[in-house]
């Protein structure tokens, strides 16, 4: 009996096999640009813009081996190991979607800042209607991606996190003291919202009085000020991405529900109708009400368009390989 050649990846080897499809960075870079412009909104999540785009479990794991690789450089040298595992993980980063996608953000964040963030100052209510409508209908896709039905204990951890999400979003914002430590703390609680669906760094920020500050540097280029944030938001990433993604691999199901939660419960700062940064209170609609509606029916027919595409595409895609099953047996 003939030996059956193995491919490199020790399967069977097909010669009818498509070659595998190299993905469109210009496509990464978009999404990316997404999240970017999100991050300098308030009461906008990057992470939930990531699981709309379909990039968040990718990007923690990358941003998984990235951060292990910091700590390696870190403890390694002065414990005479040589960056070994440093490197080992930072081959094992995906950089094919970090660095489009890092661009994007950047590109994003930079006409975000510039453009879109005095349009939601000015015309707030509209602003968080589309947004209301986008992150409600995005609230499918962690509970959709846990699997199954949720059982009584599931709902009630969902709860939880989404009164918590709530209750942070209903803090009237503050000021902070702008020094180096303030700076560095508020770019580890930035990060640390751009990881976590449902929280807005931007939102964050702005309880902590750093918003217009930052939003300044990065419009004067203030390279000073913006190297101090990346070192606090280098600080958060090791920390939470550690974390997240350990939950994600080992805890997969209830880490999508407790994301979840948060999702809806961040929906509090998205109320059209709410008073400024200084009061939290939610008021009835009472004015502008047919418009904002159909702002709000706009979002979420975006978001439910992309998940319907999304569907078809995977039942497209797994009705092929069935196809291909079957003529591979006969």
């Amino acid at each position: 009996m003939a030996a059956v050649p193995l491919d490199a990846a020790g399967g069977p080897h097909s010669p009818t096999r498509p070659p595998v499809r190299r993905e469109n960075r210009i496509a990464i870079a978009l999404r990316g640009s997404l999240i970017g412009v999100a991050e300098a909104l308030p009461g906008i999540s990057g992470g939930t813009v990531a699981l709309i785009v379909g990039v968040y479990e990718r990007l923690i794991g990358a941003a998984g081996h990235l951060g292990a690789a910091l700590r390696f450089a870190v403890t390694d040298l002065p414990a005479g190991r040589g960056p070994g595992r440093a490197l080992e993980e930072n081959r094992r980063a995906d950089w094919g979607l970090l660095v489009p996608l890092a661009i994007g953000m950047v590109v994003g964040l930079l006409l975000s800042a510039r453009l879109l963030a005095p349009l939601v100052t000015d015309h707030g209510q509209y602003a968080y209607a589309v947004f209301f409508g986008l992150v409600l209908a995005s609230l499918w896709i962690p509970f959709s991606g846990s699997g199954g039905r949720w059982k009584a204990r599931e709902w009630l951890t969902a709860a939880v996190a989404a009164g918590l999400a709530f209750w942070l979003t209903s803090l009237s914002l503050g000021g902070a003291a702008d020094n180096p430590l303030a700076v560095i703390g508020s770019g580890a609680i930035a990060v640390c919202a751009l990881v976590l669906p449902g929280l807005s760094g931007s939102f964050l920020l702005l309880a902590l009085g750093m918003y217009e500050p930052t939003i300044e540097a990065v419009n004067e280029r203030d390279l000073g000020y913006i190297g101090i944030f990346a070192t606090g938001a280098v600080v958060g990433l090791v920390c939470i991405v550690k974390l997240l993604r350990m939950l994600l691999e080992r805890h997969h199901r209830i880490t999508l529900v407790v994301l979840t939660g948060l999702m809806a419960g961040s929906l509090r700062a998205l109320w059209p109708w709410q008073g400024d940064e200084h009061d939290r209170t939610l008021y009835a609609p009472d004015e502008a009400v047919g418009p904002t509606v159909l702002l709000f029916l706009l979002g979420f027919a975006v978001v439910t368009a992309v998940l319907v595409a999304g569907h078809r595409r995977t039942a497209a895609a797994e009705g092929r390989g069935r196809g291909r099953g079957r003529h591979a047996r006969t």
